[in-house]
């Protein structure tokens, strides 16, 4: 029988069945402990939420079929069918890089940052790729800006698909999005996009997707008036 890859770790088997964290210091104050008791059944009401909208994005009626398309990538052709990468699910992130520039959006940027660390775990269940109308040097020219290594990049450059699914506007701007779609046995379908405007204007659509966003939440200033820029580089 093979161990349970936590067996060998002192910081799971030690624990002792009911204890939790304690959420302040010993010399926390009475009021700072139940306005944190307080704030606790507020973000597991939270939590219960996302849970039940989660529930609800997986009942989804089936969606629409998609045409196998052909894109440019980094190693030539490719297309949608190739995306899925061996996989039944599709993970796309649509990168507000017009053709007719050469930087792509700072919050866009900030998002796909977030997803190259989870890459390795991403694989496990779906393929994943950054996508945009921009031609393949462009996009490719600002992988590299941002150290975006592993990242595949494909150019719709011409196909008319960021139209199709409704991220681009009338007049060619971009919209923020990821989209998800799946491989069937009768074709290609999309499943759901989940774009960072809500169609009433305000934002945050997709703001859970983005360690940043819920980072900074945490902090006492929270995210105030703060908003990504291209100006400081990406550490790696």
């Amino acid at each position: 029988m093979i161990e349970p890859w936590w067996a060998g770790l002192k910081s799971i088997t030690l624990q002792v069945a009911g204890e939790t964290p304690r959420l302040w210091p010993r010399t926390a104050s009475p009021e700072y402990r139940a306005a944190r008791t307080a704030l606790l059944q507020a973000e597991q009401a939270l939590r219960d939420q996302v849970e039940a909208v989660a529930q609800l994005r997986r009942q989804l009626p089936r969606g629409a079929a998609e045409a196998d398309r052909t894109f440019t990538g980094e190693d030539g052709p490719v297309t949608l069918d190739e995306l899925f990468d061996g996989h039944d699910q599709l993970l796309l992130y649509h990168l507000m890089l017009h053709p007719e520039d050469t930087d792509a959006c700072a919050a866009c940027s900030m998002f796909v940052d977030g997803m190259t660390g989870v890459l390795p775990h991403l694989a496990q269940h779906c393929g994943f790729a950054v996508i945009a109308p921009a031609p393949i040097a462009t996009i490719s020219a600002w992988g590299r800006r941002r150290g975006w290594a592993g990242v595949r990049l494909v150019s719709a450059h011409s196909t008319g698909f960021v139209d199709e699914l409704g991220v681009a506007g009338s007049q060619g701007a971009l919209f923020p999005a990821f989209s998800v779609h799946a491989r069937e046995g009768d074709g290609i379908r999309h499943v759901v996009t989940v774009a960072a405007d809500f169609p009433d204007g305000t934002w945050r659509g997709m703001d859970l997707l983005s360690p940043v966003w819920n980072a900074v939440d945490l902090l006492p200033s929270g995210r105030g008036a703060w908003d990504p820029d291209n100006s400081y580089a990406a550490r790696r």
